[in-house]
């Protein structure tokens, strides 16, 4: 904030600068004038001085003043000129002490003028007053040139003792001349000040204005993506749903009908996910965790499971590690290791969806003792370069390769956000017909050790060998959420007690015993992180059982809980793999008794 407060005094300041010597600039004209009127006059009394063959000195000056005057005004007609306060204050000033020349060599000439010697002495006073004058609306050039100006005549007149009254007539006009013009800068500042003011009012309206309009458009843009993307998803949904209600009349729909519904449900669970973190991340409240990851592992875990869609399309999928990653103790990538797998698993899909026939690789390797990078190539269609930089703009899908294929548009812009946000990038590089590859960079530390998966994994939950059923809180208001997280649990093989608000799960947490509690992040009369902290806060048992937050995405809504005393948080929409892994992480702190510790 001070940074840019200090932007704003500097600019205001140039503004004030610029706009005293266009006003400075804008008097030329009128000493033209002047210098027309005067000129006559001067000759006139020139010529009956004994020494008039000085006059020609002062043409000579004269002439050099308004070549400086035409070189000036073609100067300021080129492109940035008028911008460029340092370099126009400089010619100003220039300018002004050549006409302050000339008016010292008026009164040279006027020192020795003989009977006339008194006319011109108080033209050369006049031209003084004149130079002080045009000078008046820039403060630094009426400082240096004004003066300058008032000290050719003053020094003659001091050089005589008889031209006392004269001397004191020059110096009261000069004096008043600079007092005069004193208080006209000072009245001009003024008014140069409020106008920059104004101007950076103005600049600010417009700016907001703008980012009002880019929020509107990305509003209007969300909801025609989100629009089009549920529309076709849950039409298709409906359509099986209908069938195997019987409606339609046909038979029950077939295995492949189930499953190409599943999919679009998934896709419209993807595009709502990608969707939400977007906007989270556009409104900068989107959060990361970076700690030492295994990416080798990671990348080979997601080829894995993307390995049965590239057979399916009779494509290779394969992966190539650097020689210096494979051997012990080779280092960690710094990152958050979910959006990490997120960023990775965006660029593998993408790859495999817009790819038809040829192969997918993934390469890791080192690009410096600092910086791992991680690219997937592929042998798709490729992207022209205008088309690689709008992939990369929020809901800008490239229609020559994204017919017939779901998203939203976001995947990329969000995958870069999320890339500098753990202080790597992501970048690309494609050709039409030959294909493209995409890279992430993330920081890399030679001596870390990254974080081994604990046994207490999603398969070790449901697994015979270790599954022990446990007795489950569960504080959720939506019924619709309830049901749902419910019959995951019991799918899981747990037991579920359900409490409508957080009031209800701290009064069922002090009568009865359980081994885990999933508390909603927003309920009526008692929300997440208040029932988190009044469950802690009870002197039984109970105060050290898990607890896993169940959120709705936003960043603070989570910090609020695990500041609260939350284990694990668990965002929506849930699944089985999810809250698999989100009560393995609970169950695995070290405050619960070991009668429950050893289920992990």
């Amino acid at each position: 904030m001070q940074l840019e407060a200090e932007e704003l005094r500097a600019r205001g300041g140039r503004s004030v600068a610029l706009q005293a010597l266009e006003t400075q600039a804008s008097l030329l004209p009128y000493a033209l004038a002047v210098f027309v009127v005067s000129l006559p006059i001067y000759v006139w009394a020139g010529s009956h001085a004994p020494n008039a063959g000085l006059m020609a000195g002062s043409f000579a000056i004269f002439a050099c003043a308004w070549g400086l005057f035409y070189w000036a005004t073609n100067w300021l007609k080129r492109s940035g000129a008028r911008e460029d306060a340092s370099r126009r204050s400089k010619v100003h000033i220039a300018g002004g002490l050549v006409w302050a020349i000339a008016v010292a060599q008026i009164a040279a000439f006027a020192d020795g003028a003989g009977p006339v010697r008194d006319i011109l002495m108080l033209i050369a006073v006049a031209a003084a007053v004149l130079v002080i004058f045009f000078t008046a609306p820039y403060l630094e050039s009426l400082l240096l040139v004004g003066f300058a100006a008032a000290a050719g005549p003053l020094f003659f007149l001091l050089r005589s003792p008889a031209d006392h009254s004269l001397l004191q007539l020059s110096l009261g006009a000069l004096a008043l001349a600079l007092a005069l013009a004193l208080m006209l800068n000072r009245v001009l500042r003024r008014q140069f000040a409020m106008a920059a003011e104004r101007e950076t009012m103005m600049a600010e309206r417009a700016e907001r204005m703008e980012q009002a309009r880019r929020i509107a458009q990305s509003k209007s843009d969300l909801v025609a993506t989100l629009s089009h993307e549920i529309r076709n998803g849950l039409t298709g949904v409906a359509h099986v749903l209908g069938a195997a209600a019987g409606r339609s009349g046909r038979a029950a729909p077939s295995r492949e009908q189930l499953s190409a519904a599943l999919d679009a449900a998934n896709d419209l669970i993807a595009v709502l996910n990608t969707t939400l973190d977007s906007e989270t991340a556009e409104a900068g409240r989107l959060a990361v965790d970076p700690r030492p990851i295994d990416v080798v592992a990671l990348v080979r875990d997601l080829t894995l499971l993307h390995r049965p869609n590239a057979a399916a399309k009779g494509l290779e999928l394969s992966v190539h590690v650097a020689p210096e990653l494979t051997i012990a103790e080779a280092g960690a990538a710094i990152a958050d290791a979910l959006r990490a797998r997120q960023i990775l698993a965006n660029l593998i899909g993408n790859a495999l969806k817009f790819t038809l026939r040829g192969r997918v690789e993934a390469r890791i390797e080192l690009v410096s003792p600092t910086r791992i990078a991680i690219e997937v190539a592929d042998t798709g269609p490729g992207l022209a370069p205008e088309e690689l930089e709008a992939a990369f703009e929020p809901f800008n899908r490239i229609a020559r390769t994204s017919a017939g294929t779901s998203g939203a548009g976001l995947g990329l812009s969000l995958s870069r956000q999320l890339a500098r946000l753990m202080g790597g990038d992501l970048s690309a590089h494609s050709a039409v017909g030959v294909g493209s590859c995409f890279r992430l960079e993330l920081p890399f530390n030679e001596a870390a050790e990254p974080l081994r998966e604990a046994p207490s994994s999603a398969d070790a939950i449901v697994s015979p060998e270790n599954h022990r059923r446990l007795r489950v809180l569960v504080a959720e208001d939506d019924s619709l959420n309830a049901a749902m997280l419910r019959a995951v649990i019991e799918q899981l093989g747990h037991q579920v007690v359900h409490a409508i608000d957080g009031r209800r799960a701290v009064d069922l947490a002090k009568v009865c015993e359980f081994d885990l509690l999933m508390i909603d992040g927003r309920m009526p009369n008692l929300d997440g992180p208040a029932a988190i902290g009044a469950i802690r806060a009870l002197p039984i048992d109970v105060a050290r059982v898990p607890i896993v937050a169940v959120i709705g995405g936003d960043a603070e809504e989570a910090q609020e809980c695990l500041a609260a005393g939350a284990d694990a948080v668990l965002r929506k929409p849930v699944s089985v793999a999810a809250v698999a892994r989100a009560v393995a992480d609970a169950v695995a702190i070290d405050r619960i008794p070991s009668s429950v510790r050893a289920i992990a």
